[in-house]
């Protein structure tokens, strides 16, 4: 009976041995596949950086780095806004846009975001109550100090693109490749850490500042430049212009694939959005995502 008693502890001993060191083994296989996962990812990480720093070796002897003015010639017989043909020729060369589908009436409505006025949660009610999507160009500090509002442009279908890190002129910025790029990867970084997500690829130069250059190494980096064939002085918080004004220009100015470019800091805009909808939409038009550009 003792020798029975023995057996059987001895059994289990080994069966608890093997168990344990089948355990041991699965874990650390685990841990490697997570571990190399890891590293994987902070490899593709790292050469995605790599890959975009390659700006610095690229051949740009004969690219113009003198800076431009964004600058458009409305019309008010509700045509598109004209350009000069050399301007339309850069434009298409590095994936740029001042115009959507013109063919038909289609709108794209963007916001710039450098600061926050107290006027975006409003805008984002009314775009939401008419069902409207637009794109809001957001700087590094604006999504630092309300990544709320990020989440919740997100949250209701808006693209929230990227305006740049600092605000620069990029004809400046692109003197130097490095600088230039973290433009772009900070606010990337920034908007990724708020919402787990990829910032969608669209690029509004601060201040319409731009050159040959500055216009190549966004198109590098995988943006495309969106300029715009609408706006006016809304920018000015100290000296608001006439809702009733604003709305009569707007009206005439409307064009198919226009890309209106309204700033979220103006009371103005706040006030008239809605009837502004409203009134594209009794016209005809269709607000359209810049993703269908």
């Amino acid at each position: 009976m003792k020798k029975k008693f023995t057996s059987v502890i001895l059994l289990c001993i080994i069966f608890l041995c093997f168990f344990n060191t089948k355990n041991y083994y699965k874990h650390r296989a685990i841990s490697k596949i997570n571990d190399t996962l890891t590293v994987n990812k902070n490899l593709s990480t790292s050469e995605s950086r790599t890959d975009s720093q390659s700006l610095k070796n690229l051949d740009i002897s004969k690219l113009d780095r003198s800076e431009k003015n964004w600058f458009f010639k409305p019309n008010n017989r509700g045509t598109p806004s004209e350009e000069p043909e050399e301007i339309l020729q850069l434009l298409n060369k590095y994936s740029s846009y001042y115009l959507g589908d013109t063919s038909k009436k289609v709108i794209y409505l963007t916001f710039d975001e450098g600061y926050e006025n107290g006027y975006t949660p409003k805008i984002l009610d009314i775009l939401k109550s008419n069902n409207v999507s637009a794109a809001f160009f957001v700087t590094t500090p604006y999504m630092k100090d309300h990544p709320e509002l990020v989440k919740r442009m997100v949250e209701e279908g808006h693209l929230v693109c990227n305006h740049s890190t600092h605000h620069p002129s990029m004809a400046e910025a692109a003197k130097d490749p490095v600088k230039f790029q973290e433009e772009f990867t900070v606010t990337e970084d920034t908007y990724e850490k708020i919402t787990g997500k990829q910032m969608p690829k669209f690029f509004r130069p601060p201040m319409g500042k731009y050159s040959e250059l500055s216009l190549f190494y966004t198109q590098k980096l995988g943006y495309k430049t969106i300029f715009w064939s609408f706006a006016y002085n809304d920018w000015n918080i100290k000296k608001q212009p006439s809702p009733v004004e604003c709305k009569k220009m707007i009206s005439r100015r409307t064009h198919n694939g226009a890309i209106i470019l309204l700033h979220a800091v103006s009371k103005t805009n706040s006030e008239i959005l809605d009837s502004v909808i409203k009134d594209w939409k009794d016209k005809g038009y269709i607000l359209e995502n810049l993703n269908k550009i």
